[in-house]
């Protein structure tokens, strides 16, 4: 028992080195300090730790304004999931058409249930300011389906900070060793938790410090470091998990069941031999603080000596104070016999003509131009549209690769469904009910069977249903397409319960062909001798019309 033990703190003992070994590189490339500051300049934060004393701070904060648009102008909206069998004829009975569809609609529901176009946004604007952005996907076994199998998987972002990579010099996630998810719970409900799991340790759960957090934001007085382990096997290629604090294994290592790791990681740009990307606001910081120290001391000296001060003759007069620019009182001199104006200083027209190019030059070479952000006038409708597709190139990368991700989204929510999702009923064809009914499915066969994933994103969705449909259309009219053909190929959406109408044109055709058959066999046989036609056998050649 006692060794049992020991192997068990050397576990965690480990676990807990893996932790802080990933905690330790983060820190050597400075991962935590440069996510505080980048959140905190697009926030507005931007004179956090500077000793003002006095003099204005103003806050001209023109970068959250072109993260903004890089984050739309990347994110895509009209997300479609499509899954179809890689080998047709492995399914010689049609079936693989079956599961494809199945697989669709679940694909479907999942992307609108998870809310995955608003979680895009979320990834995109975290690879944005902190470099990467992370998409976690989970099964929650408590969530109603509505029917006797319950259980759902969900998706959620998880920050950069919290997620650490057993090879940080790669940033591939199917080729880790292993994945740590860092999590901050409260206390007692883990040490509840860990009681229901069957830990026997569990008053061992104490508060500790959060790392992954500035030091002036941690509050330690009632959370707890919990980590969740993914690691893959060598020999089988498995995927297994764990989740535990330092001093307590809350779960014990289980099977995942999955072929993959349940997360997807996106950069906004690449830094080699890291798995950590560059943030696309870390280069602009010092254009920001340029920009504001400029108004800063434009404002000083507006304050100071922007306006007329009075000279006034002390002799003469006791006292002078008209406020705003405050009269000086002097002893004797030239003061216009009583008092003078003086003139108030000018400022350098270089100012702002500095502060204009600085903002101007930011955004034009992060793709943000004057079209792109709507700041022209329409004359030229043509050239601003060129214009605005231009600005678009600088981000196809960044749209390729969330494109990357969002397929590598799909794959995970494909092994999921085989892995946990059991015997459900789903929308199928019916053929003994000559439409679509709800029918047992069993998501253990997508197991066993190779399916390719093709993901339609934005706009481009739009226009490919479109000329799609267009064509179709045309072939209809040129009946070089029957109904049923052309339902089949019709995109899902545009006609209602089109699998029904295609199983009743399909019952109406077989209807159609039994009736043709059954009359051919009640006919009579024709002879050689019967018929409109009579054929000589004795060789004489064709015989004559009857009369």
């Amino acid at each position: 028992m006692e060794q049992i033990q020991n192997e068990k703190k050397a576990d965690l003992q480990e676990i807990w080195a893996q932790y802080q070994r990933g905690i330790d590189y983060n820190t050597r490339i400075d991962l935590y300090d440069t996510v505080e500051v980048n959140e905190n300049f697009f926030i507005g934060k931007q004179w956090e730790g500077v000793e003002a004393q006095g003099l204005p701070t103003p806050v001209f904060n023109f970068l959250k304004r072109v993260i903004l648009y890089l984050v739309s102008s990347a994110a895509a909206d009209n997300l479609k999931l499509q899954a179809a069998p890689m080998q047709a004829a492995v399914f010689p009975d049609g079936r693989g058409e079956t599961i494809a569809s199945v697989v669709n609609g679940q694909f479907e529901f999942l992307l609108e249930h998870n809310k995955v176009g608003s979680l895009v946004r979320e990834l995109l604007r975290s690879a944005a300011i902190d470099g990467d952005g992370c998409l976690y996907t989970y099964f929650d076994p408590s969530a109603e389906t509505g029917q006797a199998q319950k259980g759902a998987i969900r998706t959620e972002m998880v920050d950069n900070t919290r997620v650490l990579f057993g090879n940080p010099n790669d940033r591939r996630v199917e080729t880790q060793p292993h994945v740590i998810l860092v999590t901050r719970e409260l206390t007692e409900r883990l040490r509840w938790k860990a009681k229901a799991l069957g830990a026997k340790d569990a008053q061992s759960i104490v508060p500790d410090s959060d790392e992954t957090t500035p030091q002036r934001e941690r509050q330690d007085d009632d959370k707890t470091t919990v980590l969740l382990k993914f690691w893959r096997e060598p020999e089988t290629g498995e995927i297994w998990a764990l989740e535990t604090t330092k001093t307590c294994l809350i779960k014990k290592p289980f099977l995942t069941g999955l072929s993959h790791y349940p997360i997807v990681w996106l950069s906004w740009d690449f830094i080699p031999n890291s798995y950590h990307g560059q943030a696309a606001i870390t280069g602009l910081i010092p254009n920001q603080i340029f920009v504001n120290k400029l108004f800063a001391m434009a404002m000083i000296s507006l304050m100071t000596t922007a306006y007329p001060r009075v000279l006034y003759d002390k002799t003469r007069i006791a006292a002078w104070d008209g406020r705003v620019g405050a009269a000086i009182g002097v002893h004797g001199g030239d003061m216009g016999d009583v008092a003078r104006i003086l003139d108030p200083a000018q400022i350098s027209p270089q100012v702002s003509q500095f502060i204009e190019l600085a903002v101007t030059y930011t955004q034009n070479f992060l793709g943000a131009t004057d079209a792109a952000l709507g700041n022209v006038r329409p004359d030229n409708t043509s050239a601003i549209i060129a214009l605005q597709e231009a600005s678009g190139v600088p981000l196809e990368t960044v749209k390729r690769n969330l494109f990357q991700c969002l397929e590598d989204l799909g794959r995970v929510y494909l092994d999921f469904m085989g892995a946990y999702y059991g015997m459900r009923l789903v929308e199928q064809s019916d053929v003994m009910a000559g439409g679509m009914a709800f029918l047992p499915f069993d998501f253990s066969v997508l197991q066993q069977i190779p399916l390719s994933l093709k993901l339609d994103v934005g706009a481009s969705a739009y226009w490919s249903e479109i000329a799609s449909v267009q064509t179709l259309d045309n072939l209809l009219t040129q009946d070089k397409l029957d109904l049923e053909d052309y339902l089949e190929r019709l995109p899902d959406g545009y006609v209602p319960k089109k699998q029904a109408l295609i199983e009743k044109i399909r019952a109406q055709k077989a209807m159609e062909v039994a009736a043709q058959a059954a009359q051919m066999q009640a006919a009579p046989t024709l002879g050689l001798s019967e018929g409109p036609y009579m054929v000589d056998l004795s060789g004489g050649g064709p015989g004559q019309m009857p009369a």
